[in-house]
C-alpha cells in the first residue's frame, strides 16, 4: 500500500490514505521471554480457576512472588484469547456488526455421534513465542474430528477446520461455538449454515455451555503441552497431532463406559436405512 520509493513522501501517502503515519514506521516487537513466561502461568491458573478475572489473577500471582499489575494481566489474557468464564455484562454481540446465536443445547439429551459438535480455541505456549489450537469435537463421544495450530486467531482457521470435518465425517445437526469473534464472523458462520446445520453459541463466559471442549483443553495441556517445550510451530503441529490420535483410539473415559473416543463415536452412529 505504501511505496516507500514513490515520488510522493511516506507522510503524504499516509495522509492520501487515511492511515496513521506511525503504522508505517511500526516493527511489531517480540513477545519478550518475561510476559511468555507469566503467559504461561496465567493459562495455567486459568485452567486450574477459570473464573478468575484479571484482578484475581493478579493477586493469586503476587502471592506466588509474581509482581504484575492488572492492566498488564488482561492486556496478556487478551492477547492469549481468554476471559473470566463467570456472567458479565455487555454481552449481547461478539463483535460489532457479529450476529450472536441462541444457545441450544440446555436440557438436550446428547446421546448420538454427529448429533451435536463443539469448536473452540486455546492457547498454547512454546519456547519462544506461542500458537493457537482449534478443534471440532463430537459432543457424545469426545472425538476430536478435525483441529488445526494456527499463529493468530482469525475466523479463517475456524472455516477450515469445519470444512475438514465435514469432508470427513458429513453434517452434524448442531454446531456449538463459543462466542470469540473467529466464531461470530460470516466467514464461519456462512460455511456452517450453508450445510444445513443449526448454529449455537454459549452464553458469554458461561464454561459449562462448552464443557467438553474445555475438558479436553485441559487433557492435552497436562497430559502433553506442559510436559514438553515446543521449538517452533512445525513441533507443536506434529506433536499435537500425535497426541490427539492417541487420545482417539487409545485413550478410554469413564463417562463413555471406558470406550475410547473412537470407539464410543463408532458405536453411535446413527444407523443408516436399510433399502426397502
Amino acid at each position: 500500500m505504501i511505496d516507500r520509493d514513490h515520488e510522493l513522501s511516506i507522510t503524504r501517502q499516509a495522509k492520501l490514505l487515511n492511515i496513521s503515519r506511525g503504522t508505517v514506521y511500526y516493527l511489531p516487537q517480540p513477545t519478550s521471554s518475561a510476559d511468555l513466561a507469566l503467559m504461561r502461568r496465567i493459562d495455567q491458573l486459568h485452567l486450574e480457576h477459570p473464573f478468575m478475572g484479571a484482578r484475581m489473577l493478579r493477586d493469586q500471582l503476587d502471592r506466588q512472588g509474581v509482581h504484575v499489575g492488572r492492566r498488564h494481566v488482561r492486556t496478556l489474557m487478551l492477547r492469549m484469547g481468554i476471559e473470566a468464564l463467570a456472567p458479565q455484562p455487555g454481552t449481547s454481540k461478539a463483535a460489532p456488526g457479529h450476529k450472536v446465536y441462541p444457545y441450544l443445547l440446555r436440557k438436550l439429551a446428547i446421546e448420538r455421534a454427529n448429533q451435536v459438535w463443539a469448536l473452540d480455541t486455546t492457547y498454547i505456549p512454546m519456547v519462544r513465542g506461542f500458537v493457537y489450537l482449534t478443534a471440532v469435537v463430537d459432543v457424545a463421544s469426545r472425538r476430536v474430528l478435525a483441529h488445526k495450530v494456527a499463529i493468530t486467531l482469525e475466523a479463517i482457521n475456524a472455516k477450515e477446520v469445519i470444512e475438514q470435518a465435514f469432508a470427513r465425517y458429513g453434517v452434524p445437526e448442531i454446531v456449538n461455538t463459543d462466542q470469540g469473534s473467529q466464531f461470530t464472523a460470516s466467514e464461519f458462520t456462512d460455511v456452517v449454515l450453508a450445510k444445513g446445520c443449526k448454529l449455537s453459541m454459549d452464553g458469554r463466559g458461561a464454561w459449562r455451555d462448552n464443557v467438553f471442549v474445555e475438558r479436553l483443553w485441559r487433557s492435552i495441556k497436562y497430559e502433553r503441552v506442559y510436559l514438553k517445550a515446543y521449538a517452533g510451530v512445525s513441533a507443536a503441529r506434529t506433536d499435537i497431532a500425535d497426541y490427539f490420535i492417541w487420545y482417539n483410539t487409545h485413550r478410554p473415559h469413564s463417562n463413555l463406559e471406558r470406550l475410547t473416543p473412537q470407539e464410543k463415536y463408532v458405536a453411535t452412529l446413527p444407523q443408516m436405512k436399510l433399502a426397502a
